[in-house]
């Protein structure tokens, strides 16, 4: 039986999943890595910063060590243990992708298509100014 935490990841993961899938250019999320919760080491810290008394006694911050690659994540994000858990298995997850898929990896392929995008407002950019300066000439203004 899965644990509430891990359902509701599957469900943020379907949701971005229908997400990218109905938009013109779709992420491959099939080659992003499973994890087991058996190869996974968690402990519950002390977190750090500002916040007083409510930080300093409350061990809400979650070390998640992946066992089989070593890799380690700390998560302090939110004032919740469960937050945080959830949050650093997504972070997990993103981590074991970029370093087993690379290029392949969601990260990747959402930073091509920030470009891409970027790329193409860049051109429209320049050719409207191109299209102003003909203009212009043509009437005389410049």
């Amino acid at each position: 039986m899965q644990s509430r935490g891990t359902y509701m990841l599957i469900q943020r993961s379907r949701a971005l999943f229908n997400i990218c899938t109905a938009s013109k250019h779709t992420i491959d999320y099939s080659k992003v890595p499973k994890i087991n919760e058996g190869d996974l080491s968690e402990q519950f810290v002390r977190g750090s910063g500002p916040g007083g008394s409510a930080v300093n006694k409350n061990a809400n911050c979650v070390v998640l060590t992946h066992v089989p690659s070593g890799l380690t994540i700390k998560c302090h994000i939110s004032r919740s243990q469960d937050e945080n858990r959830k949050m650093a298995r997504e972070m997990l997850i993103a981590k074991l992708d970029v370093i087993i898929n690379g290029e392949d990896s969601v990260a990747a392929q959402k930073k091509r298509l920030e470009a891409d995008k970027h790329k193409k407002a860049d051109y429209k950019k320049k050719k409207r100014a191109q299209l102003k300066e003909e203009w212009k000439k043509r009437e005389g203004l410049a």
